[in-house]
C-alpha cells in the first residue's frame, strides 16, 4: 500500500523520532548514522529499516573546497587508473578538494567495514570506477548527504545514481567495422569479464558490426578475460596458433592488446602483415609502442573530470541536469592494421 504521507513528513523526522519508532536510545540511531560498529545487527537493522521508511538525511556539514573526495577503484595500478586520477586530480585542484584513494582488490562491490569508514570520515563524496554499491549501503551514505558518481559502471546502474561513461558499444562497432572494411572476414574479440557492463557492451557492438554485412562470427574466436597484458598474451597465443588463426584481433583494452602484440612476436608473425590488431582506451603508451596501436580513444581523463564536477555540484546541493553521461568513443588509426595477408 502506497505511503500517502507528502514529502515533506517524510523527510521531517529527526534522530529523536526515529529513537522513539524503534525503542532505542537517540545515541544508538545516532551510533548508527555514524557507521559505528558497536550496535547489535539485529538493532542496526530495525534502526535503518526506520531510517529508510523516513527517508532521513542528515544535513551537510561541509562545503566543497573545506574537504575531500574519495575516488575508490575495484582494482588499480595500470595507466588506465593513472588517467582517471588524473583526471579527477584535475578538476579536484582547482576547487581546493583533497582526494583520497583506495582500491577493492579487484571485487565490484565494497565491504560494509569501507562503507562504515567513509561514513566516520564524512567526505563531500564519493566517486567510484568499475564497481559500484548495494542499494542498502547507497543508502547509508545518501542518508548522510554523501553523493555518489560512477565513473565506467560495471554494471547497470538505478536511475538515480549519477553515471560517466563512455559510448562502449559504438566503439567496439567502429573497431570492428575498421577491419572489415579492410577486407578482414575472420575477426577475433578478447573481451573484459562477462560480467562487466562496458565489456558486454562492446561485444555487442562486434556483433553488430558483423550482422551490419551478414558476415557470420565463429563462436570460438569470442574470447573473455580481464583487461590486463596476460588475458591478452593467453588468448593471443591461443588464437594465433590455430591452423585457422584469424587475420585480425579486436582487443577490449589496450593493454590486452600489448599482451597480443607479444603473442604475435613469440609466434613469428608480424603486425600488421599477417595480423591486424586494435586496442581499446587509447592510452598514452599506444602511441609508442611498436607498431603504434591502432585503437578506440575512450576519453579517460575527460570522463574522470566531468564524474568529479557532477559530484562537487551535488556537494554544493545542486541538481544535476542529468544522471547518465557517455562521451564519444573515436576510433584512432595508426599502424597495426592493414587489409589481410592473402595466405594467412
Amino acid at each position: 500500500m502506497a505511503d500517502k504521507r507528502s514529502p515533506a513528513a517524510l523527510g521531517s523526522a529527526t534522530i529523536a523520532t526515529i529513537a522513539r519508532e524503534v525503542g532505542v536510545s537517540s545515541a544508538t540511531v545516532s551510533k548508527v548514522l555514524n557507521g559505528r560498529s558497536d550496535v547489535a545487527a539485529v538493532t542496526r537493522a530495525r534502526v535503518e529499516a526506520s531510517l529508510q521508511r523516513h527517508r532521513y538525511r542528515r544535513r551537510a556539514r561541509r562545503a566543497p573546497g573545506e574537504g575531500q573526495i574519495d575516488l575508490v577503484f575495484h582494482e588499480f595500478g595500470s595507466d588506465w587508473a593513472l588517467e582517471i586520477i588524473r583526471g579527477v586530480e584535475a578538476v579536484a585542484t582547482l576547487t581546493g578538494v583533497n582526494v583520497v584513494l583506495s582500491q577493492l582488490s579487484a571485487a565490484r562491490r565494497p565491504p560494509q567495514s569501507w562503507v562504515d569508514a567513509a561514513i566516520a570520515r564524512r567526505p563531500l563524496g564519493v566517486l567510484l570506477v568499475m564497481c559500484n554499491l548495494t542499494d542498502a549501503q547507497r543508502q547509508q551514505l545518501q542518508r548522510q548527504s554523501i553523493p555518489v558518481v560512477v565513473i565506467d559502471t560495471d554494471s547497470a546502474s538505478v536511475a538515480s545514481v549519477p553515471t560517466v561513461g563512455s559510448n562502449n558499444w559504438n566503439g567496439g562497432l567502429i573497431a570492428t567495422r575498421h577491419l572489415l572494411d579492410l577486407g578482414h572476414r575472420r575477426i577475433a574479440v578478447i573481451s573484459g569479464p562477462r560480467d562487466v557492463l562496458c565489456a558486454r557492451a562492446r561485444t555487442a557492438g562486434f556483433r553488430c558490426a558483423h550482422e551490419e554485412l551478414g558476415i557470420p562470427i565463429d563462436a570460438t574466436l569470442v574470447r573473455h578475460g580481464n583487461f590486463h597484458l596476460d588475458a591478452g598474451y593467453t588468448h593471443g597465443v591461443e588464437l594465433l596458433s590455430r591452423s585457422d588463426r584469424p587475420t585480425a584481433i579486436f582487443a577490449g583494452s589496450d593493454l590486452q592488446a600489448l599482451g597480443v602484440l607479444r603473442a604475435a612476436r613469440q609466434l613469428g608473425l608480424d603486425v600488421p602483415g599477417d595480423v591486424s590488431v586494435v586496442g581499446y582506451d587509447n592510452l598514452p603508451l599506444s602511441a609508442w609502442v611498436g607498431p603504434a596501436l591502432t585503437t578506440v580513444n575512450q576519453p579517460l581523463r575527460d570522463m574522470a573530470g566531468t564524474a568529479t564536477q557532477m559530484l562537487l555540484d551535488l556537494a554544493r546541493g545542486n541538481a544535476l541536469p542529468t544522471s547518465r553521461i557517455d562521451l564519444v568513443a573515436e576510433l584512432v588509426i595508426r599502424e597495426s592494421t592493414a587489409p589481410p595477408p592473402t595466405h594467412p
